[in-house]
């Protein structure tokens, strides 16, 4: 059964049209990837999930309506999103940062310092002292601490070291075989999406333009649609 449905949805900057009919579908438990080249309309499909911008179509999520909801509401619905940039809060400690975002769950200081070691070890730092990647950690485990259904993830490895690239990576495995939480993640790296997600949607001019199994994404495809 589909968590989120968007049928025939369209989604606009003021007069400029960014999304054109689009029909995409996350099941409980699945793991997607959102794909593209820069400035397809990956992170505006976030952003209409997430109800940031107007849209029109039909929005559900859990077979509530969508459309008619403020971000924050959808985000009260179980909706978590790992937004591009990170966007800590600077001058607030790790804890305080994960304690802002905290509703009820099983995702808690406690759990979201087990999945990421170093934030516990960070905690009374403020988030302006942490490094790129440990900021990232933050943001993914600020996410959880909202307890979501639904966990969005644009760009979480984006210019970071392989490192913790890859510390992000296994997270999003073990979040995979661990919780049976939906996940979209958008990302560039073909490898690392194919070893944790179930399915790709490619978008090209706010259009989708392949949609299937990722073990059905070849190479000819991906270096068609993707250039990678």
């Amino acid at each position: 059964m589909s968590l989120l449905t968007l049928q025939n949805v369209k989604a606009s900057y003021g007069s400029s049209e960014a999304l054109f009919d689009i029909n995409l579908s996350v099941s409980e438990g699945e793991v997607v990837a959102l794909m593209g080249r820069n400035g397809m309309g990956k992170s505006t499909t976030v952003k209409t999930i997430c109800r940031m911008i107007p849209t029109s179509g039909q929005l559900t999520f859990d077979g509530q309506d969508l459309s008619r909801l403020a971000s924050h509401q959808a985000a009260r619905l179980g909706i978590g999103l790992v937004p591009e940039g990170r966007r800590c809060f600077a001058n607030l400690t790790v804890t305080e940062n994960l304690q802002a975002a905290s509703r009820s769950g099983p995702w808690d200081l406690a759990r979201v310092t087990t999945l990421f070691p170093r934030l516990d070890e960070r905690k009374r730092q403020r988030a302006s002292t942490l490094s790129g990647g440990e900021q990232q950690m933050v943001a993914v485990a600020r996410a959880l601490m909202t307890n979501p259904r639904l966990l969005i993830l644009d760009e979480a490895t984006e210019g970071l070291a392989p490192i913790v690239r890859q510390e992000i990576w296994g997270a999003i495995a073990q979040l995979k075989n661990e919780t049976g939480m939906a996940i979209i993640v958008i990302d560039k790296s073909l490898t690392e999406l194919a070893q944790v997600c179930d399915r790709a949607t490619i978008l090209e001019r706010g259009k989708i333009v392949w949609d299937g199994l990722m073990t059905d994404l070849t190479f000819d495809i991906s270096e068609r649609l993707i250039g990678v």
